[in-house]
């Protein structure tokens, strides 16, 4: 009886641990954000378990079904479409359940998109403020007028759609000269790591156009 948070690799299939192997393969089920993505890793690594959508649309509808399955004897893992579990992603529900039930989770180590983003952008990560996703419209300008004056590192994600609309916003909120680093397509053949300030990289992502997953790391108000 055991819940497992499984981090799977953010882009180079390479990226996720023996242990974390072990654990898929010793699991009674695999819970998947979503079942596509997770059999291409699945297959990659021969593993044939069986598999079942969990993800923010059905959560709160077979949580308590997956706790019962728990608390009879089965392990489960959680596999998330990139990075690890509840991390900007499904799993907070099931592991607040499941410790309100006593219910054993373990998290392993692994892949997560932010710390890389962080490590590489040359910004102070001694302290740092992970927010995620920023609105897309309620809350949006009361949280970028509150974090205008974070002295912490400020890491968001971001999809493509909206780098540049972002990065103008915070050009709004923060200046233009606040530094700033645009790490895209971590792991993959066409990585980017893009530093300078808010408005150069937004003018370069402007004239160049986006594409793959997005991490923004903003240094804080000195």
């Amino acid at each position: 009886m055991k819940l497992y948070l499984v981090p799977s690799p953010i882009g180079n299939l390479a990226d996720i641990t023996y242990r974390a192997v072990k654990v898929l393969e010793e699991a009674d089920l695999i819970l998947a954000e979503d079942t596509r993505t997770s059999s291409v890793l699945l297959r990659h690594y021969n593993i044939s378990k069986p598999v079942t959508a969990y993800h923010q649309h059905n959560e709160h509808k077979i949580v308590q079904h997956l706790l019962q399955q728990m608390q009879s004897g089965k392990t489960m893992a959680l596999l998330t479409d990139a990075g690890t579990p509840g991390i900007s992603d499904p799993g907070f529900l099931l592991v607040r359940e499941c410790s309100r039930n006593g219910v054993p989770v373990e998290c392993l180590p692994g892949a997560t998109a932010f710390v890389p983003a962080l490590v590489n952008s040359g910004i102070p990560m001694n302290r740092f403020a992970f927010e995620g996703f920023p609105p897309l419209k309620k809350g949006r300008h009361t949280l970028f007028t509150k974090l205008a004056t974070e002295e912490r590192t400020i890491v968001f994600y971001e999809s493509p759609m909206r780098l540049v609309r972002t990065l103008s916003d915070l050009i709004q909120y923060f200046g233009p000269d606040r530094p700033c680093s645009v790490s895209r397509e971590l792991t993959k053949v066409f990585e980017e790591n893009k530093r300078g300030t808010l408005q150069e990289v937004h003018d370069y992502y402007a004239e160049k156009g986006v594409k793959g997953e997005i991490v923004l790391v903003v240094q804080g108000v000195e």
